[in-house]
């Protein structure tokens, strides 16, 4: 396996310099997520997973969250780091996007801080912003990281990558 880790510029995180397992910490950064027309959620307060070569999940406090769009689906997951993961479906008007949200309802000791939040795929809404920096989403269907121009890759999730 000869991954070539892209070089950061001095205002860039790599993903390679995130820890494994994975690191949780606050963010001052105004996150927003946007579907059919309506702003999901929005903080100032959110969370950032950190976790080598992936981009960061970004967890919303549920304070911050126009849960009356949100209703708890039957999928679980369960992460070796996290515990497990329920699921959330987004329902705005007429449109709807299925486990577009995920959480944990009791994490594992060390990620007790994102209780309480949940994360969102940017694939599976309309939009998500970081500072007003709109989010290109991680490849593939399982990982929900959120890519920004300040950090660099490879990243994991796409096609080949299963095995970093």
């Amino acid at each position: 396996m000869n991954i070539q880790r892209e070089k950061p510029n001095d205002s860039q995180e790599s993903v390679w310099d995130y820890p494994r397992p994975p690191r949780v910490e606050p963010t001052p950064k105004l996150v927003r997520v946007e579907f059919n027309g309506v702003t999901i959620a929005e903080t100032s307060r959110a969370k950032r997973v950190l976790e080598t070569s992936h981009p960061p999940v970004y967890y919303i406090p549920l304070d911050d969250i126009k849960r009356e769009y949100l209703s708890l689906t039957k999928q679980h997951t369960f992460c070796e780091f996290k515990g497990a993961a329920s699921y959330w479906t987004l329902k705005v008007g007429e449109r709807i996007s299925q486990n577009a949200a995920w959480s944990y309802a009791d994490p594992s000791p060390g990620f007790e801080s994102i209780k309480d939040h949940l994360a969102f795929y940017p694939k599976r809404v309309d939009a998500c912003y970081v500072n007003d920096e709109k989010v290109v989403p991680q490849e593939g269907d399982f990982y929900g990281g959120w890519i920004t121009s300040e950090i660099v890759g490879p990243f994991k999730g796409a096609s080949g990558t299963w095995g970093w």
